[in-house]
């Protein structure tokens, strides 16, 4: 979709590849990694000697963790070299985790130049890195021993002429010029060496106390809750690599907030289930009609998990919403056929398996009919586009899902529910709850029979006002 890049003073730079929904984030990387090598060759030697990298991962922090001491010896310096020592390699191999955003900076070679001794000695800056560059290598001379070697060599050995360097006095006597009298110019007549940060751009704090620290930014399609365990894991593991008096701390994690919003609901899909169980057996005052439906509602939603998991969508808030939103018109179709079972037995005198038989041809059609208009109603948000159509996707889906199961549950399961778990009806006398209930939803009924004939027998007034009463929202105040 589009590019964006940053740069810093340091001389790092980053560009940022933003693809459609829907882009395959491994065939992406890949495509990538394939047009870079096709212009590295062109980058600044330094930059090809460095390296390029190429990383898949989301522009938020999913998590930022730190290291802290109370010893007041360590510096940020000293806790941020740590992480980049003994934490950074091992917490990028973590699954899930797509970049880190370190926050400080570890121990590096310091070379603070001095204009006017570069002038006094006709020396430029490029020159100070060219030299660095040619005199801090390690090069392998040759080998003894190699073959052809002279009879009875047993041994071989390699010959480097020299290493690295490694300490401030070693590149203090790094060369820079000389001349036909034989002086020689070298880092330390025109710099200040020494061993310090490799940033001072940022400086970390944890409640007054010393810190350096890391973010981690999630790789596309990740799991945020099942990294942010790996990476917990894995400091744990690497804590003991640290000083004692050196801890690690979690500043700042959005996962207790996902985990929460997950908790929270299933906590309302519970609450769903057991309030359909109560509003169920209240009205159909039966335990037998009422474990049906609710035998079917469990059914419905492990399999609308399963073709969740055949989509590739993950259990997350929205899907877990739609599940929630979906759990009273998944009960409905099983209460359908349960209710309609129920009156065939009572007015026809039937068994319950003929009773089911009958019934499944009255409202078979009707079933359907209903799975289909609810279907139409959410099926479009499948194919919204953009960012909004990514989310709206799965809950379309989830929902869409759970009516048609709920359709095949109520045509094959709950009539063979039925037709075993049913008895034929008897007129029992009702205990004193469901007496008084019925007595008091009788009299409810009667009301709004009466309201309702009332306002069909003068329609001109009550529509005059409706109308008055609708008016009056609509119409802004003057």
């Amino acid at each position: 979709l589009y590019i964006s890049s940053t740069s810093s003073s340091s001389g790092a730079a980053s560009i940022t590849l933003t693809f459609e929904n829907g882009t395959d984030p491994d065939t992406a990387q890949v495509q990538t990694q394939n047009k870079l090598s096709l212009v590295e060759s062109q980058l600044p030697d330094a930059v090809q000697q460095q390296g390029v990298t190429v990383t898949k991962s989301s522009s938020g922090i999913l998590m930022i963790a730190a290291l802290t001491s109370q010893n007041p010896s360590y510096s940020s310096t000293d806790l941020a070299d740590f992480i980049s020592s003994d934490l950074e390699d091992t917490i990028r191999r973590v699954v899930g985790v797509g970049n880190l955003n370190i926050f400080g900076s570890g121990y590096a070679m310091r070379i603070w130049l001095d204009p006017n001794k570069l002038a006094q000695f006709q020396l430029t800056p490029s020159d100070v890195t060219a030299a660095i560059s040619a005199q801090n290598v390690q090069v392998s001379v040759g080998q003894l021993g190699n073959l052809p070697a002279v009879p009875g060599t047993q041994m071989n050995f390699t010959v480097t002429s020299q290493s690295q360097l490694q300490t401030p006095d070693q590149f203090r006597a790094i060369t820079l010029k000389t001349d036909t009298g034989g002086s020689v110019v070298t880092i330390g007549d025109v710099a200040r060496v020494e061993i310090g940060a490799e940033s001072y751009s940022s400086f970390s704090r944890y409640n007054g106390q010393t810190a350096a620290g890391f973010g981690v930014n999630l790789a596309t399609g990740a799991n945020a809750i099942n990294t942010a365990e790996g990476v917990r894991a894995a400091l744990t593991t690497l804590e003991g690599a640290l000083p004692s008096d050196v801890s690690v701390v979690y500043p700042y994690d959005t996962t207790p907030f996902v985990e929460l919003s997950i908790e929270k609901v299933i906590h309302t899909l519970l609450e769903a289930v057991v309030l359909v169980f109560v509003v169920m057996f209240v009205f159909l005052q039966n335990f037998r009609a009422t474990l049906i439906p609710t035998i079917a509602v469990p059914v419905v939603l492990l399999g609308t998990f399963g073709v969740l998991a055949i989509a590739g969508y993950s259990i997350n808030t929205l899907t877990m919403f739609a599940m929630v939103l979906a759990i009273g018109l998944l009960a409905d179709d099983a209460i359908v056929v349960v209710e309609n079972v129920e009156r065939v037995m009572t007015e026809e005198g039937l068994s319950p398996k003929e009773a089911t038989e009958k019934s499944m041809k009255e409202i078979t059609g009707a079933l359907v009919g209903i799975a289909l208009v609810l279907s139409a109603v959410f099926l479009p948000m499948a194919f919204f586009g953009g960012s909004v159509g990514i989310i709206y996707q799965q809950f379309s889906i989830t929902i869409v899902t759970a009516m048609l199961l709920s359709v095949l549950v109520a045509i094959v399961l709950t009539p063979a529910l039925c037709a075993t778990i049913l008895k034929p009806a008897h007129d029992k006398p009702k205990n004193w709850f469901f007496r008084k209930f019925n007595s008091g939803f009788a009299r409810m009924t009667g009301a709004y029979e009466g309201s309702v004939g009332g306002m069909i027998r003068r329609p001109l007034i009550f529509f005059a006002v409706f109308l008055a009463i609708g008016g009056r929202r609509i119409m802004p105040p003057t």
